[in-house]
């Protein structure tokens, strides 16, 4: 008998390796310092820790509610509503998830079908396109112009049309580390005003902006807010990516759709750490003391490289700085990124592959998120080159 030979149509044919994974591997292969993939190496809170272990020993070890518990959603409603002055039914309009990544890919499963189109501005985190086309869906591109990646509305507002079922924004945005500001959020409310296009908004860095900007939430604009999935992160706030668990926040009408993929997807998230979670969102300063927290970091790696040959605009948000090596040689970011890992035994992100046609600026995005020591070799590293 000739052993079964299935015949594979891939549904997403020009998906591979990601290149977080092609960099962090080549970082373990070469023992080079790893700011390529966006993770700490420093340790959580011990008060998270001890919290997530205290829920486990008494026995909050099955399975949770399909939304999440309900003292979690209601905490997540009161952080809404303190921060961004918008109101969220915790029974009806908020869910807990496996991380923001699930949570987006929940809204583009339960929404996209074949032929709609979804707008996704480049540069653009890597889960967003395949989501889409593994749904039958169409990505259309807006490309943020230049080295500074401006937002260009007036190509924006051409690409809406009868077919755009959804658009997808991020902010603070990664890889660039750009916010969008009340004028830009004002700006899309307007275009996107008397349409029927769901707006999925990716908020996963909302606590981490700096020098006194501020993260501007589609929940906090009402026309915005009464179209829009708002993705959250507890993993990128409390640096703990491996926990992953997020939200995800909608109107109830949105909301109910979203939850009948999601029970069928991962049904629920963990449940200890939703224990963990209730109880220390409860201090509010847990997250709003982030932004310090990682501006000191985002500033000590940018004071080191005054005097390299290096160019760069400090990060609005996020823990992402990109930098510009245009001035040192002009060799493909993929290629000098690669050979920093080999050469010089420091790991980063080539940005042109998120780029529309990878157009490629020559810049690099490294990750801050890591303990002072290994800034500080980071930066002892790039100063040689």
């Amino acid at each position: 008998m000739q052993p079964f030979k299935p015949t594979i149509t891939s549904k997403l044919p020009k998906v591979s390796t990601t290149i977080f994974t092609i960099m962090s591997q080549l970082a373990a292969e070469q023992n080079a310092l790893n700011l390529s993939q966006g993770f700490p190496n420093f340790a959580p809170d011990p008060l998270l820790i001890k919290l997530a272990t205290d829920a486990m020993q008494a026995d909050y070890n099955q399975y949770a509610p399909m939304q999440g518990i309900l003292p979690l959603r209601e905490v997540i409603a009161d952080k809404i509503e303190s921060l961004h002055g918008a109101q969220y039914h915790p029974e009806t309009e908020i869910t807990v998830t496996a991380g923001a990544t699930q949570a987006i890919y929940t809204a583009i499963s339960a929404f996209i079908r074949p032929n709609d189109e979804v707008i996704v501005i480049k540069p653009a985190y890597d889960c967003y396109e395949p989501a889409i086309e593994v749904n039958g869906g169409v990505p259309v591109f807006v490309q943020l112009q230049g080295k500074d990646y401006k937002m260009d509305w007036s190509d924006f507002r051409k690409k809406i049309n009868p077919k755009t079922k959804m658009v997808i924004i991020n902010t603070p945005h990664n890889p660039t580390g750009k916010v969008f500001s009340r004028e830009d959020m004002l700006t899309l409310q307007e275009i996107l005003k008397n349409t029927a296009v769901i707006l999925l908004s990716d908020e996963v860095y909302e606590h981490i902006i700096f020098d006194g900007e501020r993260h501007h939430s589609a929940s906090s604009f009402p026309d915005l807010a009464s179209r829009s999935f708002v993705c959250a992160s507890f993993g990128k706030t409390f640096h703990i990516t491996g926990w992953k668990m997020g939200y995800c926040v909608a109107p109830k009408e949105l909301m109910r759709e979203f939850q009948k993929v999601h029970q069928f997807n991962i049904f629920c998230a963990n449940h200890p750490l939703q224990q963990a979670l209730t109880s220390y969102l409860k201090n509010p300063e847990h997250y709003l003391e982030l932004n310090a927290f990682y501006q000191a970091k985002r500033d000590l790696f940018l004071s080191g490289l005054d005097g390299t040959k290096f160019t760069f605009t400090p990060a609005q948000g996020t823990y992402f700085q990109l930098l510009d090596y245009s001035q040192i040689i002009h060799e493909p970011d993929h290629d000098f990124a690669k050979r920093l890992a080999i050469d010089h035994k420091i790991a980063s992100i080539p940005v042109s592959g998120f780029n529309l046609d990878q157009t490629d600026h020559h810049q690099l995005r490294f990750c801050f998120a890591k303990k002072d020591d290994t800034l500080q070799k980071a930066i002892d590293i790039l100063m040689e080159i």
